[in-house]
């Protein structure tokens, strides 16, 4: 019996969610295979699954699972877990990982800025590129400036919404949960 069916699920409703959020993500740039792959890991009750059950789920082969996978991990959306007493791999989606996608963002745009910086003074800050490129760093240093904030402010919102034992949950409707 699946884990859908198991837990009262439409198999194949959930499939078509994953299926869905995939195409999401995809119009929103992420390649297709790593969206599917997460999706059926976000739509998993434990929020992990091996290769091999990735495969059957998504009708995928095992060198999809694994490129799929190694895609998620560099953008901090999964990771990979030894199963106790086994060689096998979990691959866990955890609760924090947009969070964790985030976080890892700020060092990127970081990196983008001092590029930006180095590319004003290459080329100028008078000339039509330099202009260009000082606009772009001065739309990361603006992002930048509220990316901690907001992540603070999302800290304390899930703390209130979402408490670690879980017995508390409460939807930000503000109904009982």
């Amino acid at each position: 019996m699946t884990e859908s069916a198991a837990a009262g699920r439409d198999p194949e409703a959930v499939s078509r969610f994953v299926e869905s959020f995939a195409a999401q993500l995809v119009e929103a740039g992420v390649p297709r295979m790593p969206s599917r792959v997460f999706a059926a890991l976000l739509a998993s009750d434990a929020g992990t699954l091996t290769s091999a059950e990735l495969g059957e789920r998504l009708r995928i082969s095992p060198a999809a699972v694994s490129g799929a996978v190694r895609y998620l991990a560099q953008v901090h959306l999964v990771s990979r877990e030894r199963e106790p007493g086994s060689r096998r791999e979990r691959y866990r989606v955890h609760s924090d990982q947009w969070y964790e996608a985030l976080t890892s963002r700020e060092a990127i745009i970081k990196r983008w800025e001092d590029a930006m910086r180095e590319g004003v003074a290459s080329l100028g800050a008078d000339t039509p590129a330099g202009r260009r490129l000082a606009e772009t760093l001065a739309f990361f240093e603006f992002i930048e400036a509220d990316v901690a904030n907001i992540m603070e402010r999302w800290r304390l919102h899930r703390e209130q919404f979402f408490p670690k034992n879980g017995s508390e949950n409460r939807d930000p409707a503000g109904s009982a949960g």
